[in-house]
């Protein structure tokens, strides 16, 4: 099921209308869950780090022991040809995708070589600035390395997001704040995050599980360029709590301010606000 409207879908070489079959019944991909995608977007005539979330579609392949078929200069070109086709200001979702075909050693290892790629586009709006979410805690916690795939954006590690992000709405939240396997906060359900205390920001030190974005980095570089003091360190539940301000940090999005965790409120803030323009004010350096 699609998330937008206005689909377009390039596979085996050419751009088709509309959410089309791409997979087939006995593929890998489908029975072992060997599929990796990525998330860029157009807004406002801008496609910010496009490059860089198509190359990391292709990492992400090779994690997952996919071979990539497509140089990520071409994918580029492919991109931008697709998205001219939307109107002027249409916000869009860029979703590159790559699944083994065939399988290997008894069928669980996905074969090397034999790869399915898809490009797809849908029309999805931008979240307003105002809109917040709030968080709570779950029960799941993020792999490590050594359970799984967490160095790639894999369909496989979806799941576990979701029923984390199913207990958090069923407990009245509209996200999860998520803690690793040694119970330190890495994530939310569905985006990276960030927290503010006395004017410094701090975000989960990258220990390898979860990715840590795209969007996450460019907010980093931005704050710090300038002249916030960001910090990556190890955070628990209780510097959340005791946090001034909090924000989700990913492309869909690239900044969701959060309202609440818990019974704790925060505003709206400064830094959370400033973290905003500043990606718009950089962002407009990416006209499509």
């Amino acid at each position: 099921m699609s998330i937008g409207k206005n689909i377009r879908t390039w596979f085996d070489g050419n751009w088709h209308e509309g959410d089309i079959p791409v997979m087939r019944a006995a593929d890998h991909g489908i029975w072992q869950g060997s599929s990796v995608f990525d998330g860029a977007r157009l807004f406002e005539g801008m496609v910010p780090d496009l490059d860089a979330h198509l190359a990391r579609v292709n990492r992400s392949a090779q994690a997952l022991m996919i071979t990539p078929t497509m140089d990520p200069a071409t994918l580029y070109e492919i991109a931008r040809e697709g998205l001219k086709r939307y109107a002027q200001g249409a916000a869009v979702y860029v979703r590159p995708m790559y699944w083994a075909i065939h399988g290997s050693d008894l069928g669980v290892a996905p074969m090397e070589g034999v790869t399915g790629f898809a490009l797809c586009l849908e029309e999805v709006p931008m979240p307003a600035p105002e809109a917040s979410t709030t968080l709570t805690t779950t029960q799941f916690r993020r792999p490590v390395l050594a359970d799984n795939v967490c160095n790639a954006k894999a369909g496989c590690l979806y799941p576990n997001n979701a029923r984390m992000l199913v207990e958090a709405k069923h407990k009245g939240f509209g996200n999860a704040l998520v803690q690793d396997a040694m119970g330190n906060v890495a994530e939310s359900a569905t985006a990276n995050v960030f927290m503010v205390r006395d004017n410094v920001v701090f975000t989960p030190i990258a220990n390898g599980t979860f990715l840590s974005g795209i969007t996450r980095a460019r907010h980093m570089a931005n704050l710090r360029a300038d002249g916030i003091d960001v910090r990556e360190a190890v955070l628990t539940l209780d510097d959340f709590r005791a946090a001034d301000e909090v924000f989700l940090s990913g492309n869909f999005a690239k900044v969701t301010p959060v309202a609440a965790f818990d019974d704790v409120t925060y505003a709206h803030g400064p830094i959370t606000r400033r973290a905003r323009d500043l990606y718009w004010d950089w962002a407009a350096s990416s006209r499509l």
